[in-house]
């Protein structure tokens, strides 16, 4: 039984950044000298990122500077101990936040659910942030859980092939799934250039879907899951990283990702949707995941998109930064309401390097 998205649910924290405090919080952080500082405005503009939301904010009030409103990071460099204190702290609510707002979409009783499945890649703790969605929503006590820890970006769409599983199984499941990012958890002190682009692109933010069979009529317009799909890139395994280390989660993410995920992408999404019967051409939306701008850029390249195509991935970039796993369901998000004709194709792309693909269908009413 094919598996139909019933509502959506996005949240952020209160609080956010715009470009001129992310290069303020860079000058305390990371650059040292005038010319590092000149070379983190222009990478800062590059990232094409105007405003980032983070629970580390502890004011909105843009004429405070940024180091009062963010004073988790003082002169000494959080160790990851204290980053995930914060973490247990904020990811309960967030999370929260984004799957009550999926099920109100979905118009489905939390009692409803029967399987929960939880993607996350910046935190770790147990009991987990799943417990706190079973405490607060409330779901049974018997609800059925799965974690996707640690995939990156594309864990979403890992956990939609999860969810799409439990549903073929069992026609009468219901799964909601619920992606919590903490990105600003992680910020890096000192120059390193790949970190430094990190710190530039990542920032807070949850999502949430809720899923039924399809034979289920929509509360409002739905989305249905036809295929997924996934590729290694060969000898990209040094591209990009994801390690934990003594001060946070570090990032490794190679000015070369652009031209591998460029050379790659094409040649194996046609094969792939030939296998699903379909072209590149007859794709009618397309949400591709804006790791960054030159990533976003070089996948439209490939696949020859207007720049209209991507247009969406552009606006969630730019209103919200990466925000690593949740980002590609704020994208499917906004493109549901503006009635985007399908089918769409979700694309996005994590250490690996790896290519995770999903295909999707519009279902009204």
């Amino acid at each position: 039984m094919p598996l139909s998205i019933r509502g959506i649910g996005t949240a952020v924290p209160a609080h956010r950044a715009d470009q001129n405090d992310a290069v303020a919080l860079g000058r305390h952080l990371i650059a040292d000298s005038p010319e590092r500082l000149a070379l983190l405005e222009r990478i800062q503009r590059r990232t094409r990122v105007h405003t980032r939301h983070s629970v580390l904010l502890e004011s909105g009030e843009s004429e405070r500077p940024i180091a009062a409103r963010l004073p988790f990071y003082g002169e000494r460099n959080p160790s990851t101990a204290e980053r995930m204190q914060r973490f247990s702290r904020h990811a309960g609510p967030l999370a929260l936040a984004a799957a009550r707002r999926a099920l109100a979409d979905a118009g489905v009783p939390a009692e409803r659910v029967t399987h929960l499945v939880t993607v996350c890649c910046t935190g770790f703790q147990a009991p987990g942030f799943d417990l706190e969605l079973i405490a607060q929503l409330p779901l049974h006590p018997d609800v059925e859980r799965t974690q996707v820890g640690f995939m990156g970006c594309h864990g979403s769409l890992n956990g939609l092939r999860v969810a799409r599983a439990f549903v073929e199984a069992d026609p009468r499941a219901c799964v909601l799934l619920c992606s919590l990012e903490l990105c600003s958890l992680h910020l890096h002190y000192g120059w390193d250039p790949e970190k430094v682009v990190a710190n530039a692109l990542f920032a807070d933010g949850a999502a949430a879907l809720v899923a039924t069979a399809a034979s289920e009529p929509p509360h409002t317009p739905g989305l249905r899951a036809l295929a997924s799909g996934s590729t290694v890139i060969p000898d990209t395994a040094e591209l990009m990283s994801w390690t934990i280390g003594d001060h946070g989660f570090a990032m490794g993410l190679s000015p070369l990702v652009p031209a591998a995920v460029g050379a790659h992408l094409r040649p194996w999404l046609e094969g792939w949707l030939g296998r699903q019967g379909l072209t590149i051409e007859a794709i009618g939306a397309w949400a591709l995941h804006p790791g960054g701008p030159r990533i976003l850029q070089a996948s439209a390249e490939a696949l020859g998109l207007a720049p209209q195509q991507i247009a969406v991935s552009e606006t969630v970039l730019r209103d919200h930064g990466n925000m690593s796993s949740a980002t590609i369901l704020f994208i499917l998000e906004r493109m549901r309401r503006a009635r985007a004709p399908g089918p769409w194709l979700a694309l996005a792309f994590g250490p690996g390097l790896t290519v995770e693909a999903a295909l999707l269908d519009t279902l009204e009413r």
